[in-house]
């Protein structure tokens, strides 16, 4: 992770070449919140060619909005001109900018007042809409007119409530009141873009947040017009499989494949979704991690607040899957076809009830016996 040294090291480059420079956005709000910053972000009045001509090493990752990465001391660092944003045309992004040589007419083009604010070099911080005394107050409030910012991107509506909930803050009246007004728009957004704003927030502190966003009509456009309680899924584990159970649990009608989730997190996080269930015996562990095997067994165990009791069963050795049972597919391959695997599942569901019999002999004899009884049941 990057340090504020080397950061300051490119704006005093920048400066030192007549560029005037400032860090932008959310690691100034970090920095003056106390919270550790992951990424240091650089207006600068400079245009791209210049910051390329100013730094041996450096990337066009945006040339057209006026982003260059620059590669210092093994980090990157995007830098980009300040700027003045056209017409928004498809409520994602401006269909051009135009670069500007003020620091006002970028910031006031920003979100949030919490994320528009600008530090130069020496940590003098420019704030020009109140993004100091929101701070303090615990809100998220729109850089003017909120209305209008979100109808040129609707994924600030998600961003308002994900900040709140990775901050621990409120949002404004007006703000919230727009957010009601403008949650359609959120209906033209790609799931990538949902989903990724949704787990963030299901990975932050107030992961019930996502009910709101459920509440105000923000997730329709990936299927999920309701969300059930997600209260409790503040004292599970925050990684994302754990968190992603838990949201399909409370949200049985969300559809994984909408969310765009990956496949093996789709297949895993709905698998122990479907398992939930109280865990207040190690019978009912034992069933668990028969019905839905040992990864999604951990994963319903997370939010139970049961992973001890997990660990020690499987540390136990005591057979809850097939594997675990003293026979296998080869001793019983004078069954044939399907009725080896129905035999072996049978006699698992024996042994979780007397786990004594997980023998050789008693479960040979017991699958005979099965296959006495499955006959002459025909």
């Amino acid at each position: 992770m990057a340090e504020i040294t080397q950061a300051l090291a490119v704006l005093g480059a920048l400066g030192r070449a007549g560029w005037p420079a400032y860090l932008v956005g959310g690691c100034v709000r970090d920095r003056l919140l106390g919270r550790a910053v992951h990424d240091w972000d650089i207006a600068s009045a400079a245009p791209p060619e210049a910051v390329t001509a100013i730094f041996p090493r450096t990337v066009p990752t945006g040339l057209r909005h006026g982003t260059v990465t620059v590669l210092w001391e093994g980090e990157a660092f995007e830098v980009t001109t300040f700027r003045a944003d056209g017409p928004y045309l498809d409520g994602r992004r401006p269909e051009r900018v135009r670069f500007v040589d003020s620091l006002r007419e970028d910031l006031s083009r920003r979100d949030f007042t919490v994320n528009a604010m600008a530090m130069d070099a020496a940590g003098n911080v420019t704030d020009l809409f109140g993004g100091r005394e929101d701070l303090r107050r615990g809100v998220i409030r729109c850089v003017g007119d909120p209305d209008r910012r979100f109808s040129e991107d609707a994924l600030r509506m998600l961003r308002a409530l994900r900040f709140a909930a990775q901050l621990g803050f409120a949002l404004d009246p007006e703000t919230e009141a727009a957010i009601g007004r403008r949650a359609p728009l959120c209906e033209k957004l790609s799931a990538e873009r949902v989903r990724d704003e949704v787990e963030k927030t299901l990975l932050s502190p107030d992961p019930a947040a996502v009910e709101k966003m459920a509440a105000l009509g923000l997730l329709r456009g990936v299927g999920v017009p309701a969300c059930g309680s997600l209260a409790a899924l503040a004292a599970a584990p925050a990684e994302r499989d754990v968190r992603w159970a838990g949201f399909l649990a409370a949200c049985p009608r969300a559809d994984p494949a909408r969310l765009r989730l990956d496949r093996r997190t789709a297949r895993l996080c709905a698998a122990a979704a479907a398992a939930c269930r109280p865990l207040d015996s190690e019978e009912a562990l034992c069933r668990l991690v028969a019905d839905a095997g040992w990864e999604a067994a951990d994963l319903v165990c997370a939010l139970n607040g049961r992973r001890e009791a997990l660990a020690a069963l499987r540390a136990s050795g005591r057979c809850v899957t097939v594997g675990r049972l003293a026979v296998n597919g080869a001793d019983l391959g004078w069954l044939g076809g399907p009725a080896v695997g129905e035999t072996l599942r049978a006699l698992l569901s024996h042994v979780l009830e007397y786990p004594e019999d997980n023998t050789r002999e008693t479960l040979l004899a017991l699958a005979r016996a099965l296959k006495t009884n499955t006959e002459e049941s025909k």
